[in-house]
Parts: structure tokens; sequence; C-alpha cells
């Protein structure tokens, strides 16, 4: 089954832009995230080593340092910020309670004394600024009693949970909370596995005193901006409470990089160790969302609806521009290449697009320009091979001819010598004899002369001589025959040297003068000149009192014509002089003629004069 090309073009268009398309799409919604993804990590972890530098070098200048994370956050758009070994951050100091101990039940080390409790691990800065009076602001004033829990860890506290008393206000840091319900657990367990085991010590401590200041922040300060994202704040909490209660995080001496999905969506979490001037071990803490990137994902998966419906009319629209713009052409190409198969040239291509179908349309009309040339051509060869099938038959006609006279008087002598008959004329019957075999002599040596010419084979070697005396050494050796036949001879020759081989000059112009005394009557006259004109010269050669046939004056360049067929053999011409000095000017690349004028008969040639 045959399909159009437009059919063909319209499949592959469609196919081709539904490919790519269906390309971009996996990469962007598949591969896209991922590289997102590797480039952001990438370029905020070159970000953090900058940040570490630069909060070295703020000497623990705590305005400095909320400036570099603020600046962090606008850049990058990525929380940053500093947290110690206990997990509590190190460059605030805005947002805390002070409670001095007056538990009766405490250890002497820590009675009557006031201890500082931080709240952004507790509570949310939002629900300190948002909620009515009363609540959580009003309760914890100074004065106010509170019991609070804290986490033991070696030599340091970590306070955990705020109890207001006669009061529904419970502040707590539930990470914290929970791993101490679990290690409660795993201590009760382990007793009741092991009672003999050796008692561990609860690593939990309660304390009551009062409340001697509190510091809220007002929403103003820089360190609020680490304090408003709630996310950011649960995120160190979890760090903090793994950190005190999981021995692992304490090993922690290179960058690490965590993933975090809350919402369904995607976070970044950075934790990177440094150590300031003193030595002392802290963490970068960075929390990067790639919330964007999926916001981005879903749009584009949206966008691609309308890209497809898009794509479709562009594809109906590629299948026009096709049909009209290269369908229709190539159609036009495959019927005019039908014609030339067929030999038909009359149809030629007439597109012009200046682009691959134009040229290719030139191509075609110049292949079928060439291919009628060439069969043209073919056809004149067939022509002239006919023409020289035919003169071949003509020429061993003539030569037959021509030599069936000589042996015919060869055979006749023959006879008589051989019977007997008037052996007082045996000398005569020889020399008659001698003279048929001259002839039949020369007439092989001018047949071979031609077929040379006539091979195509044949380079003509060019010297530069001078035209008017080698025309006076001619004429000089043909004197003789003027004066056996009393012709009067006029020659006008100008000096001038000419281009050409010298050799087969001399014989044009002795066959051309011997043609002349050969049909020229007794007493007339011969006129040879030689005029120079701006580029070449003219030789002519005329002689008076005879004419030839003017439908035969074409004829006269063929073998073996003879106007007087039987005055010229008896003469001793083979037919051939005139054949072989054309093929000579023809080889000369020269001008060359004969014409009947008023009188006589005239025969002339050109040659490039030297320069």
């Amino acid at each position: 089954m045959r399909t159009s090309i437009v059919v063909k073009l319209f499949t592959l268009t469609t196919m081709l832009c539904l490919f790519i398309i269906a390309t971009i799409y996996m990469g962007q919604t598949i591969f896209f995230k991922q590289y997102y993804a590797y480039r952001k990590v990438n370029e905020i972890q070159a970000n953090i080593q900058a940040f570490k530098n630069d909060y070295l070098n703020s000497d623990g200048n705590i305005l400095a340092i909320q400036k570099l994370e603020q600046d962090f956050y606008r850049q990058n758009n990525t929380w940053i910020t500093i947290v110690d070994s206990l997990g509590n951050l190190k460059n605030v100091n805005d947002f805390y309670l002070e409670v001095k101990i007056d538990s009766p039940k405490v250890n002497n080390e820590f009675f009557g004394k006031t201890i500082s409790v931080p709240l952004y691990h507790m509570v949310n800065i939002n629900e300190v600024l948002n909620t009515t009076p009363g609540q959580v602001i009003s309760v914890l004033a100074p004065k106010a009693r509170v019991y609070i829990s804290e986490y033991k860890k070696g030599s340091d506290l970590i306070p955990f949970r705020v109890q207001v008393d006669k009061s529904n206000v419970l502040l707590a840091n539930e990470k914290i909370i929970k791993k101490m319900d679990d290690l409660t657990l795993d201590i009760k367990n382990s007793y009741k596995e092991n009672s003999n085991k050796e008692k561990t010590e609860f690593p939990g401590i309660f304390f009551s005193g009062t409340i001697t200041k509190v510091l809220f922040p007002n929403g103003n300060e820089s360190s609020s901006f680490i304090y408003t994202n709630s996310l950011f704040m649960d995120r160190m909490k979890e760090f903090q409470a793994n950190l005190l209660f999981n021995e692992s995080h304490n090993s922690i001496n290179t960058l690490q990089i965590l993933d975090y999905t809350q919402n369904d969506v995607k976070y970044k979490l950075f934790i990177d160790p440094i150590k300031d001037q003193a030595g002392v071990t802290g963490y970068i803490f960075s929390m990067a969302s790639l919330q964007p990137v999926d916001e981005a994902v879903q749009m584009l998966k949206d966008y691609y609806v309308y890209m497809i419906a898009l794509v479709i009319l562009l594809i109906v629209l590629a299948a026009l521009y096709y049909s009209r713009k290269i369908a229709k052409p190539l159609l036009q190409m495959n019927q005019t290449t039908k014609k030339i198969a067929s030999l038909d040239f009359s149809e030629t291509i007439s597109i012009r697009s200046k682009d691959e179908i134009g040229d290719f349309s030139q191509s075609i009309n110049s292949l079928s320009q060439t291919l009628h040339s060439y069969i043209k051509q073919l056809q004149n060869d067939i022509e002239k091979e006919k023409q020289l099938e035919h003169t071949r038959k003509e020429f061993i006609s003539g030569v037959s001819h021509e030599l069936k006279t000589p042996l015919s008087v060869m055979k006749s002598c023959i006879s008589i010598l051989k019977d007997g008959v008037a052996t007082h004329k045996k000398d005569h019957y020889f020399e008659a004899m001698d003279k048929e075999v001259d002839k039949m002599d020369l007439l092989i040596v001018d047949m071979l002369e031609l077929a040379k010419f006539e091979s195509g084979t044949y380079k003509m070697k060019m010297d530069t001589f001078s035209m008017d005396k080698l025309m006076e050494e001619i004429c000089e050796k043909l004197s003789l025959e003027f004066i056996n036949k009393q012709l009067h001879v006029h020659t006008e020759l100008a000096a001038v040297e000419v281009i050409a081989n010298q050799h087969r000059i001399e014989q044009v112009i002795t066959n051309f003068m011997t043609n002349a005394i050969h049909y020229s009557p007794e007493h007339e006259h011969i006129f040879i000149t030689i005029k120079e004109e701006q580029t070449r010269v003219k030789i002519s050669i005329e002689n008076k009192g005879a004419h030839i046939p003017a439908d035969q004056i074409d004829k006269v360049w063929e073998r073996f014509y003879r106007v007087d067929s039987a005055r010229q053999r008896a003469q001793g011409g083979t037919g051939l002089g005139l054949a072989i000095s054309k093929n000579i000017l023809e080889l000369h690349g020269a001008e060359y003629g004969a014409a009947n004028t008023e009188d006589g008969v005239l025969f002339f040639f050109y040659l490039n004069k030297q320069a």
C-alpha cells in the first residue's frame, strides 16, 4: 500500500513533537526535581562554608551574627542559626525566664541559686505575642511561683517543662519529654528484668522557685526572625533531643545533610559542626525547603495539557506547510523526472526557492538539459556514424575503382608479354607497368595520410615561419609545371610570419596549386596572394579559365572527387589531395573554403599571425 509523503511527514512530525514533549515532560517532572535539589544542596553547602568563615570573623558580635543569619535567608531562602553543644541557641538573649530556686527538697548545690530557663524550645513566639492577656504573658510574671523539670547531663541542666503554680499554663519541650518518658520506661523495665541490678540514677531534676525576671521579644528584635518559623524551631528541638539522648550525635565532625518531609513538602537539613576561637563546639543548623520546585512541577503538569493542544495545532499547520512547500514541489519533481525517464525533456521545474528543494529542482533542470544535449549529440553521432559508414563504403568503392584501372593495365601488359606478342614493344609495356605501380604507391601513401588525420589522435605541432618565403619556395618547385603548361603566375605576397605546422601547410598549398595547374587551360593565369589582416593572414590561390559546377563546389573536399575524372587519373592524381588538405586545416582550427569567381575558381584559408 502506497503512503503519501504528506501523510509520512505528518506522522513523522507528530511523533517527533510528541517525543520532544514527552522527553521535556519527563525531564521537568522527574529529573528536574533531582537536578534542582542537587544544585540547591551544592549551592547551600558552599554558602554555609562562607557563612562559617564570616561567623568566625565576627568575634562573637551578636548583632553581626544575627545580621549574617538574616542575609543568608534573603540570599538563599534558607533558615540558618548557631546552636551550642546542648542544642540551645547561642546568639539570643531575649526569650527566657530567671527563676530563684527555693525548693526545700533540692540539693544544697542548687538551693537559693538563680537559673535561666530558655523559653523558645517550650513555647511558640506567635502564641506569646498573639494570645490574649491573662494567659501567658500575664501569668509568667515576676514573683509568680513555678515548677521546673530539667534534664541533667553531666554538670549541665536543660529545662524542658515549666508549670505555673495555681494556673493551667504549662510550657514544655515535648521532644525531650518523650525522650524522658522512654528513658524512664527503659529504667523500670531494666529493674523488673534484673532486681539485683545496681540502681541507676534518674537524670531528671525537679525544682520549684519564684520568677525574678521575664523577657519576651516584642517581634521587632533581630532574634525574633528565628523564633517566627515554628517548623524550623521544631526541627531544632528534635535535633536537641537527639543530641542530648543519642550519643552518636556527639560524634558529628563533618557536614550532615538530612531529608525531612512535612505536609508533603520536602526539606533539606544541614548540620555542620563548628568550633569558635575558644575551642567550644557548636553546630550550624540550617533548613531549606524544596517546595518551590514541587510547585513548579505541578504547574508544569497543568501547563502541559494546554501545551499538547498547542502542539496538535502546530502539527496541523506543519502538515499544511509540508503539503504546500515541500510535498507539492516533490510531487512536481517526481512527475518531471518520470517524463525525463521517458526521454521527454520538454518540461522544466519552475521552483525557484532558495533552499535545498530549489537547488534540487535546478539540478533536475540541469540534468534534463544535459541529458537532452547528450542524447541529441548521441543522435548526431549516430547520424555521423551512418554517414561515416556510407563514406567508408564509398571509400572502398573508390579505392576499388582506383586500383582496378592500374591492375587491369598491368594484367594486360603481363598477358601480352607472356604470350610473346609485339616483343619489339617489350620496354614500352614494362614502362607502362612501372607507371601504374607508381600510381598505386601514391594512392596508398595518400590513403594512409588521410587515415592518420581522421583518426583523431594526431597532434599538430606548431611553429613560427615566414609565409611569403614558403610560398616562394613552393612556386619555385612547381615552376617547371607552370612552364610546361605555359601558365602565367601572379603573386602578391605580404611579408608576415604565421603560427602553424610548416610542413603540413606546404602540403596544403602544394595541393591547391597542383589542383589549379591541372584544371587551368594553357596560357591561363594563376593568382597567388598573401594578405595580412589584424590577427590573421589570408592565403588565396585562384586559377582562371575553368569553373566547378555550383551543385558540386562543396564536394571538392570529399575523397576521390574529380570534376574531370578521366583527365585527372590520366595526369596521375589520386583524388585525395583536397580531402587531406581539409583535414590538415581543420587540425589547425583554420577557416578555409572554395568558391567560383567571375572567370575561375578560388581556394583560400586563414592562419593566425605571429603576435
